[in-house]
């Protein structure tokens, strides 16, 4: 049972916009890199096809930790877990405008995704526990428009920072907000804390650490041409995954049960998720790369560019409850993940002279589909769970989704080195192949995931 503070009519009225600015930061920084990687690799002295790294140390960072934010809340407090995690991302975020070298930026990615990690699960635990529920609709809808909000603007931010300042800058902003949050934090965030705590699941959360970091090492290393490094990774997470697997069958609190994975629709939707994903989640990291390494962009158009990508699948939104309702789940995923394949393979078709025009109708209608995808896909996994299975199942979701898209841009990122023997050779034509190369493999592996979703019963 949890000790909850009744909220004074300021705190109950400032808190959403607390939690909100938290939200805003994080996704604002999920979508602001993608656009200054080419810039950042030439300031470091990268290659621009190796920079993923940058993102998928932040990515895998925090899918390790979600599963572990519950608890330290719990442990800590709401309140000073909340204050740590802005403070933790601030300081990652100072390290990355000071770093000189892709390994240290590396690191100071990881600092930022520790709090990263803590942000956004926290900030939902304390609006679950502050806000009755018959106002929770309407406070989770107003905290999580400015995740939307900052999605949208993150990429023509980030391009017109680099093309105009420097990309330091996009870490530089988090400073201000961050410092802000963290002050309303202390002063605004209630300091919830359970009667009774629950022992955590550390056997449980190692080995599933385990396999989310090697998995990732593995493509990671498939990209640095290391094929024997790549095996020993993914011996290690098959490994860690039978090990968990056996763990959480014998212990009475595992860190996710596996009873879970008896309800088929929420079996279906986290293997979906992860499958299905591998394309759509590469293409904020794959296209404005080759807006600009590829077709000759400045940072800010490709920055634009996206913006369709974000405009379209919002604008789907009051559709797509009655389409499933007319339609089903199966059908509904089974047709989009296919057309959400076959689109993204037509991004192969995109050659070095190209007019803009006819690029963005295509990501308009990828826009489209992602958004039917991530809405039907979520709704499905979540749909058969009972209360007692919310708080596990809800979290293994998050955990999914992080390592889903670092799974995606770890493939992108693999793909582009193993079809760019030349990497050195930046010319248009070349790499445009290669690009074309790779959006074909990721659509090929979206258009198989839709295979899974035939599971799902026909009347849904």
């Amino acid at each position: 049972m949890t000790i909850q503070a009744v909220l004074d009519p300021r705190t109950a009225r400032l808190l959403p916009w607390l939690v909100a600015v938290a939200f805003f930061m994080q996704t604002l920084d999920g979508t602001i890199l993608n656009t200054a990687l080419p810039a950042m690799a030439i300031d470091l002295g990268e290659s621009p096809l190796r920079m993923h790294g940058v993102l998928i140390a932040y990515l895998i960072t925090v899918a390790t930790l979600i599963p572990a934010s519950g608890w330290l809340a719990d442990r800590f407090g709401t309140r000073r877990t909340f204050y740590t995690a802005i403070m933790l991302f601030c300081s990652g975020s100072l390290l990355c405008t000071q770093v000189n070298t892709l390994d240290s930026l590396i690191i100071a990615r990881v600092i930022q995704a520790l709090g990263g990690a803590l942000m956004m699960p926290v900030g939902r635990l304390v609006v679950l526990r502050a806000y009755p529920r018959s106002d929770l609709v309407r406070v989770m809808s107003f905290v999580t428009f400015p995740g939307l909000v900052g999605q949208l603007m993150g990429p023509t931010l980030g391009g017109w920072l680099v093309e105009y300042a420097s990309w330091r800058w996009i870490f530089a902003i988090n400073l201000p907000i961050g410092l802000l949050g963290g002050y309303a934090a202390h002063q605004l965030m209630p300091d919830f804390r359970p009667a009774i705590r629950t022992r955590f699941d550390v056997v449980g959360f190692g080995l599933f650490g385990a396999f989310t970091l090697s998995i990732i090492l593995g493509l990671q290393s498939l990209s640095q041409d290391s094929l024997h490094a790549s095996g020993g990774f993914f011996g290690i997470a098959v490994s860690a995954l039978v090990l968990y697997w056996l763990h959480a069958s014998r212990s009475q609190y595992p860190l996710f049960a596996l009873s879970l994975f008896r309800l088929r629709s929420f079996s279906v939707g986290i293997i979906g998720s992860l499958m299905s994903r591998l394309g759509s989640g590469a293409m904020p990291f794959l296209t404005p790369l080759m807006m600009q390494v590829g077709l000759g962009h400045s940072p800010s158009v490709a920055g634009m560019s996206m913006i369709p990508l974000t405009v379209s699948g919002m604008a789907t939104k009051p559709f797509i409850g009655a389409v499933i309702r007319r339609f089903g789940y199966r059908a509904v995923l089974g047709c989009n993940t296919l057309a959400q394949g076959v689109l993204i393979c037509s991004m192969a078709l995109v050659e070095a002279k190209t007019p803009l025009w006819l690029i963005i109708p295509l990501l308009s209608l990828i826009g489209v589909a992602n958004y039917i995808q991530f809405t039907a896909m979520g709704t499905v996994t979540l749909i058969e769970l009972n209360d007692h299975q919310a708080s596990a199942g809800t979290s293994l979701m998050s955990v999914t989704t992080q390592l889903s898209t670092g799974l995606a841009v770890s493939a992108a990122g693999a793909l582009l080195v193993l079809f760019n023997p030349n990497e050195g050779v930046l010319r248009l034509s070349g790499v445009m192949d290669v690009f074309s190369k790779v959006y074909l493999s990721l659509g090929a592996l979206t258009i198989v995931s839709a295979l899974l979703f035939l599971r799902l019963p026909r009347k849904d």
